[in-house]
């Protein structure tokens, strides 16, 4: 080596990292150019992805360019205006009877108190997906809205407004007449905001048409079904159990009744009770009633009771024992002594109804007129019945016995008057549970306490005051149920009303065939008045007289108007010589059910014969929670049979209850109630967790929902619009089971959303100038295999999503439209067009008509689902002629006759050889195209996927595919894949793994294969086995055997080969 040559080629240039100061300018401008481009390519871009200002309820104006990412508040603005204002909503009552079909639905109407719950939006998501696609299959579709009046709720969230003035005012203090005129104000200024919320939701209802249970229409109906019932002698005023609201002072309806489950001796606050804070509940008490003889001396004998409710037996009557109970056999046709009342008669009753003989002592007390059961029971043996609290819910400071008999009431003995009980001191006038204690207390002083001790209870609460509800004898007005539920429990026998999900047909007729006089009157101002006066002669006192005497029945006067009442008054009283005085109108309400069960026949304007009462009645589905089976769906049934003699609908869906992920039922009370607004707009964590601070719930309930918000929503509710709620909470319905929905897989639907909208945004760029108008352009004969597959699945989706509609299966319907544009359109068909669209002209036509069919069709059958996003990416289609009318009146897509299984079965093997080279690449860390081998089975295979070798490459980054027959030599150098029993997939890897490590995971694989084909083998070599096996279990032993026998010769070629490329 030349020494100075080393000696120069070790010295370096010191100055070799100047910065030369031209080249570091120019390079910085040079940045700074292409920054500044970017920024301006950016700014434009996104300015001409804003949409612009779209006048009110006209078609939206969509911006230049879709923008890169999914914004729903964007947009799902503006259409929903658009389509109303168009009038495809409405439907001519012309129309009904000349469309193909025709599609009636009422929706059930919310309460005008109230703001949307998730039950509502799952209610909405399924009858607006209904509507939508009726009114596509072109049926003339009419959804008719309305609100309910809401009695109870309405009334009592005025009184609070009205106490929370300055000064406090309360409706008494008002009058009647100014109280309702805040009511009405109240609904005017709040009223609508329900409504709001519908339209929110996409809801595609006849505005035009719409209906509140007390405006002039629906009020004229109430009163002349009340009057036509009480004609009918289905109507009638009566004293029986209901059950009372002592916050509210009014009978409430089963439906308004809450149940708390209690595990014995819990203390609750209760409305009224001042005496104490809290008081205990769940305790059974045990005493003793002493028998006594016919002079009224005592025996000797007792019978000891127990109750949770031990105020009630103020008003006992008897106490019942089982006819066959050996222990109180000598006591048959006894009384016993009532400790506060000794004059009373208190009867020793067989009772094998009420009775089970193996309960605590035998022995069940009995208060007539304040338990359902003892109700019951005082009926069957025309017991006294004696009411002990006043409607306030104090003890009363006298009562007079009376009997009941079927609906008539009549004094307990009826061949003398009987003298009212006074009530002692120590308890008259005490509120409920404070004569709770000052009984006990007496009880205890007088030796006949015998225990006490906490025993699990049911407590019944009233939904609207939290008050707790007192079974309570009160003189209401009833409808006679039994013939009309006659008549319901038959249409459905006969198959005239349908029921889905079927199973609910035995609920159906469990209630239908136990069915009770209907208590309709209500002791309250807001709702519609009772049509009904009592009829005072001139001359009488009305103050004086006693309204409710079954004597004076014949007084109570029921009519249609003032008018119509003073002259069939006039009639009544002439008749007992005398002359009206005064007519005196019934102060009480009707049930808000009684309104809301007239909804399909009265939003058309019965009783009159007016034209959409023609086209539009009988409506077709009628769609709600199965809760409300009884209290509003037999009721509608029942009413329109009696009142149209026509069912009101000939199908009713009940959809499941929505509960939260564990399962828990929606409430206030737990926290756990979802605001659908909340998911359409997003909510920030802080406010979830102010809105459960901000409520009434207790300290531990907040904790508990607070913890839940914070680990599910750490950033909070993401805003996901309307279309990801509707979609989601569609794919949850399953029929027959209780949706615990998970909040967060409806924010999963909004990611759906997002990759629909990229992935249509890509499609769309595809197309450049190429247009279309009609699926009717397309030719399936100069179609690739790869378009006629992605036309056969939509024919399959398509096929899918109507049988599942038609049986009100959503969620199957969901999933038919998810995996048709996830992975059928998205992950395979665009994947096998890019080389195609992006390629010369002539050659893309057919893959551009084809995802433009697909986009068509597919965006289509999905509006039900998804109104907004499937309407603003339609109108982006290129169309030849201008697109002027909406994708929600576009015929809804059917089959084509493009169903093609055979190239759908090629397709996926071509789909699982795609798979295989890719985990081969993955496998051994290819990134660049690779040489792939393909082995079949048969030549018939290898010759059908031929035609798919342009795919195959595509989708596997081939830059050479070659298909060998079985007998063929394996290629050097490669590794394998095996795809199943018919086919193989080799890789070329000279040069890039281990030869002598492919052997060692090959014979694992025989080594793990070994035992298996082992353990086959036996099985098919034991005669006792072929013996006795079932065929179906020998088939498949059968065929597990070849398949690995086949794959141990697989890799035992596949050792072959590498070794050879080892000792080569």
């Amino acid at each position: 080596v030349d020494p100075e040559k080393a000696k120069k080629k070790k010295e370096k240039d010191p100055n070799r990292w100047a910065v030369d100061p031209e080249k570091a300018k120019a390079k910085a401008e040079k940045a700074a150019k292409a920054k500044a481009e970017k920024e301006a390519r950016a700014k434009a871009e996104e300015a001409a992805s804003l949409a612009p200002a779209t006048a009110a309820g006209e078609k939206k104006r969509l911006a230049a360019t879709m923008a890169k990412s999914y914004d729903p508040a964007a947009v799902e603005a503006s259409w929903q205006e658009w389509w109303e204002a168009s009038g495809w909503y409405g439907c001519e009552a012309s129309r009904a009877g000349s469309s193909r079909g025709r599609f009636v639905m009422v929706i059930p109407p919310p309460n005008v108190t109230g703001s949307l719950h998730l039950g509502h939006a799952l209610t909405a998501a399924i009858e607006d997906c209904l509507a939508r696609w009726h009114r596509m299959r072109g049926d003339a579709t009419l959804y008719v809205p309305g609100t309910d009046h809401a009695g109870i709720a309405t009334q009592t969230v005025v009184e609070k407004q009205l106490a929370k003035r300055s000064p406090p005012t309360t409706r008494h203090e008002l009058g009647r007449e100014k109280f309702l005129e805040e009511v009405w104000a109240w609904k005017e200024q709040y009223g609508s905001r329900i409504c709001g919320q519908l339209r929110r939701l996409g809801s595609s209802v006849d505005w035009s048409r719409e209906r509140f249970t007390m405006d002039p229409v629906c009020a004229r109906a109430v009163t002349e079904a009340f009057v036509r019932l009480h004609e009918a002698g289905l109507v009638y005023r009566a004293s029986r159990l209901v059950n009372w609201s002592v916050a509210l002072k009014s009978a409430i309806s089963d439906l308004e009744v809450d149940y708390v489950d209690l595990t014995g001796g819990e203390w609750r606050a209760v409305p009224n009770h001042t005496a104490h804070d809290k008081y205990q509940f769940g305790m059974f008490t045990e005493f003793a009633y002493k028998v006594v003889d016919e002079a009224g001396a005592e025996t000797g004998d007792e019978l000891v009771v127990a109750t949770t409710r031990l105020e009630t037996m103020l008003g006992d009557t008897a106490v019942a024992v089982h006819p066959e109970d050996p222990r109180y056999a000598h006591l048959h046709g006894k009384r016993v002594r009532h400790p506060f009342f000794p004059d009373r008669e208190v009867a020793v009753v067989l009772d094998d109804v009420l009775v089970d003989m193996a309960l605590g002592t035998g022995c069940v007390k009995i208060t007539p007129a304040h338990d359902p059961n003892d109700y019951e029971c005082g009926k069957r043996h025309d017991l006294p019945f004696i009411t002990i609290f006043a409607v306030d819910g104090t003890v009363v400071a006298e009562a007079t016995p009376f009997r009941v008999a079927g609906a008539t009431r009549r004094p307990a003995d009826s061949k003398a008057a009987v003298a009212a009980e006074r009530f002692p001191d120590w308890v008259a006038g005490l509120q409920r549970y404070d004569a709770r204690l000052a009984v006990e207390e007496q009880l205890r002083a007088r030796g006949l306490l015998r225990d006490k001790y906490e025993k699990p209870m049911r407590l019944a609460l009233c939904s609207r005051s939290g008050d707790i509800i007192e079974p309570l004898v009160q003189p209401q007005w009833f409808v006679d149920c039994e013939g009309m539920a006659s008549r319901a429990c038959a249409a459905v026998r006969d198959g005239s009303l349908r029921i889905r999900p079927k199973m609910h047909e035995k609920t159906w007729f469990s209630w239908l065939e136990n069915t009770r006089p209907w208590c309709v009157s209500r002791q309250l101002w807001w709702g519609h008045r009772i049509p009904a006066w009592f009829a005072v002669a001139a001359d009488e006192d009305g103050d004086a007289l006693d309204v409710n005497s079954p004597a004076l029945a014949a007084r109570w006067i029921v009519a249609r108007s003032d008018e119509e009442a003073e002259a069939r008054a006039v009639a009544v009283l002439a008749a007992e010589h005398k002359t009206l005085g005064a007519l005196r109108r019934d102060e009480d309400v009707l049930d808000t059910w009684f309104s809301s069960g007239l909804f399909p026949f009265s939003v058309f304007g019965w009783p009159d014969d007016t034209a959409d009462l023609r086209a539009f009645y009988p409506t077709t589905l009628l769609e709600t929670g199965l809760d409300i089976l009884f209290f509003w769906v037999a009721r509608m049934v029942m009413l329109g049979l009696q009142l149209t003699d026509t069912l009101p609908f000939t199908d009713v869906y009940l959809h499941a209850m929505v509960r939260d992920k564990e399962g828990r039922k929606m409430s206030k009370s737990l926290g756990n109630v979802v605001d659908p607004l909340e998911v359409i707009d997003g909510c920030a964590l802080e406010a979830l967790v102010s809105r459960l601070k901000s409520g009434n719930l207790k300290p531990a309930e907040i904790e508990r929902a607070e913890k839940g918000h914070r680990a599910d929503f750490p950033d909070g509710i993401p805003r996901c619009g309307t279309d990801a709620l509707r979609v989601g909470l569609l794919a949850y319905t399953v029929q027959g089971r209780d949706i615990n929905l998970d909040i967060k897989r409806v924010v999963g639907y909004r990611n759906f959303c997002n990759k629909l909208w990229n992935a249509v945004r890509f499609m769309l760029g595809c197309f450049g100038d190429f247009a279309l108008d009609s699926p009717d352009q397309l030719d399936l004969a100069t179609l690739a295999p790869r378009d006629r597959f992605a036309l056969s699945r939509l024919d399959r989706a398509l096929d899918a999503v109507d049988a599942s509609l038609a049986g009100y299966a959503f969620a199957d319907a969901v999933d038919a439209l998810y995996h048709f544009f996830l992975d059928d359109l998205c992950d395979v068909y665009v994947e096998l067009c890019k080389p195609v669209v992006y390629g010369p002209p002539a050659d893309a036509v057919g893959a551009k008509t084809t995802l433009w069919v697909c986009l068509d069709a597919g965006l289509k059958a999905l509006h039900p689902f998804c109104p907004f996003v499937t309407e603003e990416l339609w109108q982006r289609l290129p169309r030849r002629t201008e697109q002027t009318g909406s994708i929600m009146v576009a015929p809804f897509p059917v089959p084509s006759g493009w169903r093609d299984l055979a190239l759908e079965a090629d397709t996926a093997l071509l789909l699982a050889c795609v798979d295989a080279a890719r985990s081969l690449r993955a496998q051994y860390g290819v990134t660049k195209l690779a040489k792939y081998v393909l082995r079949f089975a048969t030549p018939a295979k290898a010759d059908a996927f031929r035609a798919r070798l342009d795919d195959f490459a595509t989708l596997a980054r081939a830059s050479e595919t070659l298909l060998i027959a079985p007998d063929d030599p394996t290629p050097p150098d490669s590794a394998l894949k095996i795809v199943d029993e018919t086919a193989s997939v080799l890789i070329n890897l000279k040069g890039l793994v281990d030869p002598a490590a492919e052997v060692a995971k090959l014979e694992k694989q025989i080594r793990d294969l070994d035992p298996l084909i082992a353990k086959l083998q036996a099985k098919q070599d034991d005669p006792a086995y072929l013996a006795n096996a079932p065929p179906k279990l020998r088939l498949s032993d059968a065929d597990k055997l070849r398949k690995y026998a086949d794959q141990r010769d697989v890799a035992l070629a596949a050792i072959d080969m590498w070794r050879s490329t080892i000792s080569s």
